[in-house]
């Protein structure tokens, strides 16, 4: 496909992963039409009205002579969730909408639809060394994963019936400049360096830098092999907790202050505080393989973890 992209779409250009985008690929002076519900960045650039929300949308007209559709927009995961049926709520964004705006592109030729998919889609932890990879069996836990799982699905059986490639990418944890929730509150308490009791898990845990996923995206708009393909996508280089927090007590250019304690207490009492969920994400392990990926695109990640700390502390973004 690479001599026939002459126009792309995006959604989620306002989110975090799809403002950076929109970013990289404005920088590169590509025609981007930018779909959402507000123009984001760059006030002269083409938008198109676009509210993942509304059931009966209908944006086949903007998407002709489109060439690759990039779809970041989503419901994102929440931790502590309010909603009665939160099911209802992911199914409707992250997957029915997802599905209207797939068949609405292929309707309008779109020639390739770029999936902003998740790890999640494959469940939510790994044993150590038995990573997930492209072709690992959907087995989500959580309502999200759930939502996710049955978008791939419903994806590959559009890319059947109708010739438009699918591509979907499924990222584990993304972090750098502009990141939220419990990374940016990892940061901040690397940062006041307490001493905490943490030095004796042994996890491994996959992350991908914003920078590494934005390139891997634009990688997949051209490349000739990326379409109808499952990648997935990381630093390539895993961590445990310790290792992490380490990285970044050192971004601030201070001594790491882990002690020792057994992991199973530290279960236990994060359990009695109502934190289950924050204590499995510290002490279990969430690999994912990314050999298929490399191998197909011939690509590798550019930065790495204590790179994008300095910066993130050096331009205080977190």
């Amino acid at each position: 496909m690479t001599d026939s992209i002459s126009r792309i779409a995006l959604t989620g250009g306002t989110g975090f992963v799809g403002s950076n985008l929109l970013e990289r690929l404005c920088s590169e002076e590509l025609s981007v039409l930018n779909m959402g519900r507000s123009c984001g960045i760059g006030s002269v650039m083409e938008h198109a009205f676009f509210d993942l929300g509304d059931t009966s949308f209908d944006v086949q007209g903007s998407l002709r002579e489109i060439d690759v559709l990039i779809h970041c927009a989503a419901r994102a995961h929440v931790m502590d969730e309010t909603l009665e049926k939160p099911l209802d709520a992911y199914l409707q964004f992250n997957t029915d909408s997802t599905l209207r705006l797939a068949s609405q592109a292929a309707a309008a030729g779109v020639k390739r639809f770029i999936y902003l998919s998740s790890v999640k889609a494959l469940g939510e932890s790994t044993r150590i060394g038995k990573p997930f990879a492209y072709d690992s069996p959907l087995a989500p836990e959580d309502d999200y994963g759930v939502s996710k799982a049955r978008a791939e699905d419903g994806l590959r059986d559009i890319a059947a019936r109708t010739g438009m490639e699918v591509t979907i990418i499924r990222p584990p944890l993304v972090y750098g400049r502009g990141v939220k929730a419990n990374f940016a509150a990892m940061m901040r308490l690397a940062g006041r360096n307490l001493p905490l009791p943490l030095a004796s898990i042994r996890n491994k845990r996959s992350m991908v830098a914003l920078d590494n996923l934005i390139d891997l995206i634009s990688t997949c708009i051209t490349h000739p092999l990326a379409g109808n393909q499952t990648f997935m996508v990381s630093d390539d280089a895993d961590v445990s907790t310790p290792e992490l927090l380490s990285a970044m007590t050192r971004a601030y250019d201070k001594k790491p202050r882990l002690l020792p304690c057994p992991p199973s207490i530290l279960s236990l009492g994060a359990s009695l505080l109502g934190k289950r969920a924050v204590a499995e994400r510290l002490l279990g392990s969430l690999q994912v393989d990314i050999e298929h990926t490399k191998q197909v695109l011939g690509w590798a990640p550019r930065v790495k973890l204590d790179d994008v700390l300095k910066e993130m502390v050096r331009d205080s973004v977190i």
